[in-house]
């Protein structure tokens, strides 16, 4: 058997200039992403709230939630480091029932955690660049690969 190669050759920059620039506008002056985040993370919240929500929604919240909670890691939201970790809690509680029976509903107070750690979210949204985003997001899969995080038992 032929001995696979390490060597993995790094992507090439058309524009390397366009790339910063481009990574340091906010996410707030993408108008059309923003929008489109909103709206797909509302609507998740949203079907959970009326008991409708479906993985594919949970799989929303849980992305939006660890988003946050690596945006507040960042530096980002300082303040509000009980909002993340009782919002990661009432969507633990909330996916690991709805694992158990094949729905999703919601408590009183998962839902008022949920929906403070919602604002945050957007809140973040309209300080943060391109590139902070690009940091959380990696910050994200690093801690999925390596299994980090709390897992919801299927």
């Amino acid at each position: 058997m032929k001995k696979r190669s390490k060597y993995r050759p790094k992507g090439v920059l058309i524009n390397p200039l366009a790339y910063v620039l481009e990574s340091l506008k906010p996410v707030k002056d993408h108008d059309g992403y923003l929008i489109d985040l909103k709206i797909k993370n509302h609507a998740a919240m949203e079907s959970l709230t009326k008991g409708l929500a479906m993985r594919a929604d949970m799989d929303i919240l849980i992305s939006m939630v660890n988003v946050c909670e690596a945006l507040y890691r960042l530096g980002f939201g300082e303040d509000y480091g009980d909002v993340v970790q009782q919002g990661l809690d009432a969507l633990h509680e909330v996916g690991s029932r709805g694992a158990k029976t094949g729905r999703f509903i919601l408590k009183a107070h998962e839902m008022s955690h949920l929906n403070l750690v919602m604002e945050l979210h957007d809140a973040q949204m309209e300080v943060i660049t391109v590139k902070d985003m690009e940091k959380a997001v990696d910050l994200v899969n690093k801690e999925f690969d390596q299994r980090k995080m709390r897992r919801i038992a299927a």
